[in-house]
Parts: C-alpha cells; sequence; structure tokens
C-alpha cells in the first residue's frame, strides 16, 4: 500500500481553519514533575512501585557478556604486551596497549552478544514473544504521538493517512487517537493543517494537531508539553518520528500487551527500514535485514527488564512516564549542560529507576522508519547522537539507577570514543614507528591473535550467514543463496571504505563538542539524490589529508602497521564513497540485479507516491546547504 498523496496547500485553504473540527480534544491534565537526579536532592516520588517482570536467568547472562569481554580483551593485550617486554614499557607502548584494549573489549561484547542471538535463534526459531501470537483489541485508550519539525508536509501526512487507515482496517478507531505535534515554523502552519484537514476527511481516526510558539527543550520538550495537558486522557501513548509507520496491528499487539502487564512502562519495539532509495539507504536496508535477526536476539537476550528506549516505534505508559520522566535542565552551559539532548535511554533509565519495566520486542511486522540517504545526511544525525551520549558521561552518576542501564548510558559514549581511541592508536603507532620505537605494534603477531581479530570484526556477519543458512524464508525474501552471497561479498569491502570515514567525523565532532560548540537544531532531510564531486571533494577534505598522512609512511617503507593501509585508502577514496553512494540510480542498477534485496514487507515505497523528489539539477545547492548543516566542516578546524 503506498502512502496517500497530500496535494500542496494554497492561500485558499485559509478558509477552512475557522470551520473544522476543533484541532484538539478536552485537555485532561496530569502531572509531570521535574525529577532531582542526584543523591542529595532526591526523595522518593513513588509510594508503593510496581513489581518488575522477572526474567530468570539474566544476571548470568549479563555477567557472560561483561567478564567474557574483559578476559578476551587482557588476554588480546597480554599478547600484544609481550612484544614489547624486550625492552621494557615507555609510556608510548602504556598508551597503545589501553587503547588497544579498550577498542578489543569493545569489538568483543559486539560479537559475544551477536552469538548469544544465535544462539538463541536456533534454540528457539525467529519466532514471536509469547505476547503477540494473538491479536486482539484493547480496551483502553491510546495516543499516537508524532513529533515533527519543518518535515516535509506531504511525507509526514502521507504516512499519518496510511496509519490511520490501518487503524480503520482493525476496526480500533475508537481506541487510538493520532496527535501531530508540530515544532515546526510559523510559516508552515498553514501548509500543515491543510494536509491535516484533507487527511480528517478520509478515515474515521481523530487526528490533532497542536503547533508550539517555543520550542522549548525540543523533542522531549513536546513529548512532556502534551503529557502534561492531554496525557490523563489515555492509558499509553505510542512515539514516533516524523519518518516513522505502525501498522494497526502493531499498535494494537503493544498495547494489549501493556495492558496485560500493568507492570510495565516501556516496550521497545525493534523496527525495520522502508523507503530506502539512494544506495547508501540501500545497504544499510539490506544490512539491518540480514545481520538483524542475530544482533536483535542478543540485545533482548540480555537487556531483561532494563532494556533501553529509542524515542520513537516504542509504548510507553502515561501515568509511570509522567511521575518518573520529568527531564531537568543540567547545570552549565551546552554542549555537556543545559537540555538533555540523547532523552530515550535517560527516560528508559529512570523508568526503571521507579520501578517500572522496560522492555525491547520484535514485532511480527508493522514498524517501520526510515534511514538518512546519504553518508552526509547520517553524519548530521550522527552528530547530534554524539553530543546526546557524551552527555550521558555526566549522568552516569545518577542516584538509583540500574547498574545495566549505567552500563548502558556508558557503551552509548564508548560507541563514540572508539572512534578517537581508534585514531589515537593509528597514530601513535605511526609516530613511533617513524622514531624506530617497539611501540610501533608488531607487523606479524601471533597467528591466534590474528585469528581471533577477524573472527571479532566479521564475526557478526559470519554470524548472520550462518543463520541465513538455517532461515530459508528470510534467505530467500533476500534474493536466494547466490544474491545473498554476492551482496555480502560486496558489502564487506564497502563496510571497510565506510568505517574510516565514520571514524574521522566522529572524532572531528567530538573535537567540536569539546570546544563548546552545541549541535543546534537542524531539520532532517529525508530525501536526496545524488551528490557533485565538487561538493564530494570539499565534504572530504580532511579525510583525505589524514589518508595521505596515513599513507606516506607505508610509502616511505616505515615499519607501522600494515593495518593503517585499509583505512588510509578507505579516507583517499571518501569523496568517490560519498558521491556514489548518495545516488538513487546506483541503488536501482544493484536493485535490478536482485542485490542489496530485502523481503517484500520493507521494500522501498516510491516516493513519487508521497512528495516530490529533489530534482537533479538542484544537487549541488542541496549538498552545499548540508554542508552548512554539519558543524564539524573541516574548514571550522
Amino acid at each position: 500500500m503506498h502512502l496517500q498523496k497530500i496535494a500542496q496547500p494554497s492561500l485558499a485553504d485559509e478558509a477552512w481553519v475557522s470551520q473544522a473540527e476543533p484541532l484538539l480534544p478536552r485537555e485532561t491534565p496530569i502531572d509531570m514533575p521535574e525529577q532531582r537526579l542526584w543523591a542529595a536532592d532526591r526523595v522518593e516520588e513513588l509510594q508503593a512501585p510496581p513489581t518488575p517482570i522477572k526474567v530468570a536467568g539474566v544476571l548470568e547472562r549479563r555477567l557472560f557478556l561483561v567478564i567474557g569481554s574483559l578476559l578476551l580483551g587482557i588476554a588480546a593485550t597480554q599478547e600484544m604486551m609481550a612484544s614489547f617486554a624486550a625492552d621494557g614499557l615507555g609510556v608510548a607502548e602504556v598508551v597503545l596497549l589501553l587503547l588497544f584494549f579498550s577498542l578489543y573489549t569493545w569489538i568483543t561484547f559486539g560479537f559475544l552478544s551477536a552469538l548469544a542471538g544465535l544462539m538463541v535463534l536456533l534454540s528457539n526459531g525467529p519466532g514471536l514473544s509469547r505476547w503477540f501470537r494473538q491479536l486482539r483489541l484493547p480496551r483502553r485508550r491510546t495516543a499516537v504521538l508524532m513529533p515533527i519539525y519543518n518535515e516535509e508536509t506531504s511525507a509526514v501526512f502521507g504516512r499519518i493517512a496510511r496509519m490511520g487507515a490501518s487503524i480503520e482496517e482493525i476496526g480500533a478507531q475508537d481506541l487510538f487517537d493520532i496527535f501531530v505535534l508540530s515544532d515546526s515554523r510559523a510559516n508552515m502552519e498553514l501548509q500543515e493543517l491543510a494536509a491535516l484537514q484533507r487527511v480528517r476527511a478520509g478515515t474515521r481516526v481523530r487526528i490533532y494537531y497542536r503547533r508550539r510558539k517555543e520550542n522549548i527543550a525540543r523533542k522531549p520538550g513536546n513529548i512532556a508539553d502534551w503529557v502534561r495537558r492531554f496525557g490523563g486522557g489515555y492509558e499509553n501513548m505510542i512515539v514516533l518520528d516524523a519518518d516513522s509507520l505502525m501498522s494497526g496491528a502493531a499498535m494494537a499487539l503493544l498495547a494489549s500487551a501493556m495492558e496485560a502487564r500493568p507492570s510495565i512502562g516501556l516496550i521497545q519495539s525493534i523496527p525495520t527500514i522502508v523507503n530506502a532509495r539512494t544506495f547508501f539507504a540501500r545497504w544499510h536496508q539490506f544490512a539491518a535485514a540480514a545481520y538483524g535477526p542475530a544482533a536483535s536476539a542478543g540485545l533482548q537476550w540480555w537487556s531483561g527488564t532494563e532494556a533501553t528506549f529509542w524515542g520513537h516505534n516504542a509504548i510507553v505508559r502515561v501515568r509511570a512516564f509522567a511521575e518518573s520522566c520529568g527531564l531537568p535542565r543540567l547545570a552549565g552551559p551546552e554542549p555537556f549542560g543545559g537540555h538533555i539532548l540523547s532523552h530515550d535511554m535517560v527516560e528508559a533509565a529512570l523508568l526503571r529507576r521507579n520501578g517500572w519495566s522496560v522492555h525491547m520486542v520484535s514485532l511480527p511486522e508493522g514498524s517501520h522508519e526510515e534511514y538518512p540517504p546519504t553518508i552526509a545526511d547520517h553524519s548530521v544525525r550522527d552528530r547530534r547522537w554524539c553530543q546526546g551520549n557524551l552527555q550521558h558521561i555526566r549522568l552516569l552518576a545518577t542516584s538509583g539507577f540500574h547498574w545495566v542501564n549505567r552500563l548502558q548510558l556508558l557503551m552509548g559514549a564508548s560507541a563514540y570514543l572508539t572512534s578517537p581511541l581508534w585514531m589515537l592508536m593509528l597514530l601513535f603507532g605511526i609516530l613511533a614507528g617513524l622514531g624506530n620505537s617497539q611501540a610501533a605494534f608488531p607487523l606479524s603477531p601471533a597467528p591466534w591473535l590474528i585469528a581471533l581479530t577477524v573472527i571479532l570484526l566479521l564475526g557478526p556477519k559470519l554470524i548472520a550467514m550462518i543463520w541465513l543458512s538455517v532461515d530459508e524464508g528470510l534467505r530467500a525474501s533476500l534474493g536466494g543463496t547466490r544474491k545473498v552471497v554476492a551482496t555480502i561479498a560486496i558489502e564487506v569491502p564497502l563496510s571497510m571504505l565506510v568505517a574510516p570515514i565514520t571514524m574521522v567525523n566522529q572524532t572531528v565532532a567530538i573535537l567540536d563538542i569539546l570546544r563548546g560548540r552545541p549541535v543546534g537544531w537542524t531539520p532532517q532531510r529525508r530525501d536526496a539524490d545524488g551528490m557533485s564531486l565538487n561538493d564530494a571533494l570539499i565534504l572530504c577534505r580532511l579525510h583525505m589529508g589524514l589518508g595521505a598522512a596515513l599513507l606516506a609512511p607505508l610509502l616511505m617503507g616505515v615499519g607501522v602497521p600494515i593495518w593503517t593501509l585499509p583505512v588510509a585508502l578507505g579516507l583517499l577514496a571518501s569523496p568517490l564513497t560519498a558521491m556514489m553512494s548518495s545516488r538513487v540510480d546506483v541503488g536501482s542498477w544493484f536493485a535490478d540485479r536482485g542485490l542489496f534485496n530485502v523481503p517484500d514487507g520493507v521494500a522501498a515505497t516510491s516516493r513519487a507516491d508521497t512528495h516530490t523528489v529533489d530534482p537533479v539539477g538542484g544537487r549541488v545547492s542541496m549538498a552545499r546547504a548540508l554542508m552548512e548543516r554539519l558543524v564539524y566542516v573541516p574548514a571550522r578546524l
């Protein structure tokens, strides 16, 4: 089913506004107190906290991951240390070993989590949780919240129209109300209201609209404003992003699960990626479909009742959220002070602090999101996440957090800290090699360490291939054995090309953050088609410069680690990678040959049915506009 096309409004549409049905229902306020984060300020807000659902063996699962990662990291580091034993350990050697241990432990944790997921799948199959074996309608009302910020109106309301139709199909139009919570500019309000009128005319589902005049605290402030004004009238709220899409059946399954288990505060679904058009988005759409089952199963296996929240495609108990998740403004200026940017993980931890269970589940279908269309768009979003996740370091000492929630906050920050650690390790290795120091990692480490490192790095992909060999249905939906193998053979080197680009982007983002440059709040670009070579060269000039610096010692015959070669080549090729992966025709070329295929349920929906695609002639100006949104443009360094 394609999204309903919404025509662009004209000034003549203004006449209907005063005659339309009310934009909002009667207010049903609920108190949402600001939470006290620190032990000295905190008082117990709940008199009788709910009893969380017990998950048998979850402690042992977590210990397996944590202890296993530490043991493998220590063993690998000891092997590297042995190569330095002859001359003793200097400062450079100690720094390199600490960097190596941090990175090795990180990749080991990811591998062990995926391996656990594979064991779960082999034991139980890809079966659903017992919560979702039968579709039934809930008894209580749920609000579906879609916060938007200067989005393309026709695309947003097209998704709303599709969700409204899906809710009607299951006969739940009296149980789900949709709220469009706009933080858009004032000059977009008329356009959004005209689109709202057209969607309302085609559905029996109640659709409401509110635009805030002041965008206080971004998305969490937008949600909190709704909770305080209307939360008292609903048992649950399904929180979406502007690019989210959920079916009525998925909403009913989540609401019914919440209704049957009153101690659950939040259920996070694992969405699939849809509407991928560019090669970059198609690649990640395939990767999510192929590699996602084992990774998701592993994540659910150890998260238990302390799962995290991704901020969208999740259902939340309104009362629990109101009493637990009023976010305070942190003291000090941005980027480490001010409003909490990556609010979702903190809200999950606050729910769990007050006794509510937080779960992550896989739904049979119907929970979707979109992916950034280009490397540059992904970097814009990643820059915002980077600042928010680094802000979490300050929140690790929050009073009352479960240790798993603290671990998740630390892991979120570590996901970005690995990039500068990787870069530091490369630079230290080269500098040590130029100085003829043993601190340059040996060119021929022990064979067992080489084999283990390859297994850990490629392990999640190997694990996914093992599961694909078992799951015939998934393998067939991805194009069959030959197409899957061919796609992965392309995807692996492509990942190797993009990884150094991400390393540089995240490292420079962290430097910007440490220099006190907050991310700001800019609209996300949901669609694109191409980037000129000139813009790609400008955007990637820092990457190319670093690539040349890494390649020069190798060309000079300096004894530096050989693994700097793929990093250098990936950085030198970054303009071509960015340019080609941003094109729709490249993605279509692969799709026409059955490569980077995805199951029919998540196949790309033609955006010609939803909104106007950016014309090819506008590529240069759009790329330049995008570069202006990148806080960490190399010219500013």
